[in-house]
């Protein structure tokens, strides 16, 4: 069975979410290989997470000088590899960095590039959702090998141990793809809050929050639930909240255990960033709010009056 590469996305040491989608979904179309970028010792600390999601080889492309030049060398020395190795096809995240591999990766080998994949047939067929989710579209690679982006969160990754070989890959590269140097790194600060991608429970807020200080009662309750906060377009062009946290078409998509819209209509442009949450609950006054047609469970009410009940009813099961 022909290997599929899957391009790992880490961050301080921890495998992201979107890899072990890619990896689950490279199971149903060949053998999962994984694919590390990055500085000498990268790999080591993420193999055994990949193995257990199915990774039956780590090639692990180390070199100082991927890590201090921006994305071209990872391009160049994936190239090298599927030219050595020839895969059934190559998964990449659906990132800002992963999009530009892709597209990079497409044009070193004259290849055909889908983006914002969420499913892939055994004979390359791909699967994307277009216009906010209202229209589904097949598509194909028509030449060279199935090259895609995975939406992240189109899937849910499922564990299938393996015990995965680590193959070192020599990484040549050209004086072109050392052209823009990595000259400071700034790590983001972070709270005790998930990552809104990766979380199990997103609380999100709309425009029915009304105002920047009101968006204090959903980090109440996040922080309750131990949730990541996310936010409405319309919450976040209103001011109320940073684009960071947007949920939604043009924002960013999230598939928690569970999903808490407060003061969400459900427009259809935020419905098709959460629409794939586990159980969905939403707190709106208007009955007609169209995110009561996507809920499991709807209360019909001011969010300033039910939000507090439900966290004094949390406090007092903790």
């Amino acid at each position: 069975m022909a290997e599929v590469l899957v391009v790992v996305e880490s961050s301080g040491g921890t495998v992201k979410k979107v890899t072990l989608e890619m990896l689950t979904l490279a199971r149903s179309l060949g053998e999962p290989a994984a694919v590390v970028l990055g500085a000498p010792g990268t790999a080591a600390a993420l193999v055994d997470k990949l193995g257990e999601y199915g990774a039956t080889k780590v090639y692990a492309a180390e070199s100082a000088e991927i890590d201090e030049h921006l994305v071209a060398p990872k391009a160049t020395a994936l190239a090298q590899l599927v030219k050595a190795v020839s895969p059934a096809a190559v998964l990449i995240g659906s990132t800002q960095e992963g999009k530009e591999i892709a597209g990079r990766l497409a044009v070193k080998l004259d290849n055909g590039v889908l983006h914002d994949v969420v499913e892939l047939a055994a004979d390359g067929t791909a699967t994307q959702v277009a216009f906010a989710g209202s229209t589904i579209v097949k598509s194909k690679v028509t030449k060279g090998l199935p090259l895609v982006t995975v939406r992240p969160n189109s899937l849910t990754p499922s564990p299938a141990a393996a015990s995965p070989s680590v193959e070192q890959v020599e990484v040549a590269l050209s004086d072109t793809d050392k052209l823009a140097v990595v000259t400071k790194r700034v790590a983001e600060a972070k709270g005790a809050r998930p990552e809104l991608t990766e979380a199990s429970i997103v609380v999100s807020g709309g425009r029915g929050v009304g105002s920047a200080e009101n968006f204090k009662v959903v980090e109440e309750l996040a922080d309750l639930l131990g949730a990541a906060v996310g936010a409405s377009r319309a919450a976040t062009d209103s001011g109320f909240y940073p684009h960071a946290f947007q949920v939604g078409q043009t924002g960013k998509t999230v598939s928690p255990q569970l999903y808490v819209a407060l003061g969400i209509s459900g427009a259809i442009q935020h419905r098709a960033g959460m629409q794939t949450s586990k159980t969905i609950v939403a707190v709106n006054k208007d009955t007609e709010a169209p995110i009561f047609e996507l809920a499991d469970f709807g209360v019909v009410g001011d969010l300033f009056q039910v939000v507090p009940q439900a966290a004094e009813e949390i406090r007092k099961r903790r």
